[in-house]
């Protein structure tokens, strides 16, 4: 029969948006966002599928601007955020060429996430629901 092949752990990143005047006009309140924040750690523990096998939220970073317009460029604050791979001693930024040889990734504890919090532009909070 066929063969599949297996990848041992996945570490997925996405990045999303909350429209403030959008929000604004269709009422979308606090505790809409609230209700969201759990639905989105939740969410595969209640789906869960072959294809999908053991998927779930492990970390939620928003930036919250204080300003309906935005206070700084999305790009640069999620350039903020950072992922790297363990490999005993050695952190090594994903996406470096040397991850290719490294044996795959098994467990969440592999990856090291950090967030930089200095110098964050004047208007924005970080806000880690989970």
């Amino acid at each position: 029969m066929g063969r599949k092949h297996i990848v041992p752990y996945g570490l997925y990143r996405a990045h999303g948006f909350i429209n403030a005047k959008l929000a604004e006009k269709t009422g979308f309140s606090e505790a809409d966002l609230d209700t969201f924040w759990t639905a989105l750690r939740d969410m595969f523990d209640l789906d869960r599928s072959a294809a999908r096998g053991e998927m779930s939220a492990r970390r939620l970073i928003a930036f919250r601007h204080d300003s309906a317009l935005g206070n700084a460029q999305a790009h640069k604050l999620f350039d903020r955020v950072r992922v790297h791979r363990h490999s005993g001693d050695e952190t090594i930024p994903v996406g470096d060429a040397r991850t290719h040889n490294l044996p795959p990734a098994r467990a969440f504890d592999d990856y090291a996430i950090t967030l930089d919090r200095e110098n964050l532009p004047q208007g924005i909070e970080i806000v880690e629901p989970f």
